[in-house]
């Protein structure tokens, strides 16, 4: 019987450790440092295309995990809120301009309501994310757009649940 505990206390850290390793990015050390600073810094590495795709989700195994959501679960506001921005900035290189709102909302279809729910600061982060100012101004009037489409309507076209 010990000789049974041993092996499965052996498999049980062979897995705890694949699991650990696998999930150990740099955005995820980042997250659990609660740290904006890291986050930026994790990001810096990404190419322009990849930046969701690293925030959004990670792939542990046959698990899927999101660093946004487990900042935000964990009580880690301050990256959850350096994410969030990060996904909401307006980038481009030559060839297109990249805006994270789709991904975004593609991959948290709920994040209204979780951010309600579990971390209310971060709203007005997230709301501020979707909307774009001109630099310009024409008779002090400034274009503005408002980026709400996905906070209106679902993937499916009916109303959202955040509404």
């Amino acid at each position: 019987s010990q000789e049974a505990f041993r092996w499965a206390l052996g498999l049980i850290s062979k897995i705890l450790v694949r699991t650990i390793l696998e999930g150990s990015t740099i955005v995820m050390k980042a997250v659990n440092a609660n740290s904006s600073k890291l986050i930026r810094k994790a990001l810096s590495c990404a190419p322009r295309n990849k930046r969701s795709e690293w925030v959004l989700t990670i792939q542990v195994g046959t698990q899927q995990i999101s660093p946004l959501y487990w900042s935000i679960s964990v009580g880690n506001l301050e990256a959850a809120q350096a994410i969030i921005t990060d996904l909401l900035t307006i980038r481009a290189d030559r060839e297109r301009y990249y805006y994270g709102v789709d991904a975004l909302f593609t991959a948290h279809e709920d994040i209204v309501s979780v951010l309600v729910e579990q971390a209310k600061t971060l709203v007005p982060t997230l709301f501020d994310g979707l909307v774009w100012r001109s630099r310009h101004s024409v008779d002090g009037f400034r274009r503005v757009n408002y980026y709400v489409k996905h906070v209106l309507v679902n993937s499916k076209g009916g109303l959202a649940g955040a509404l």
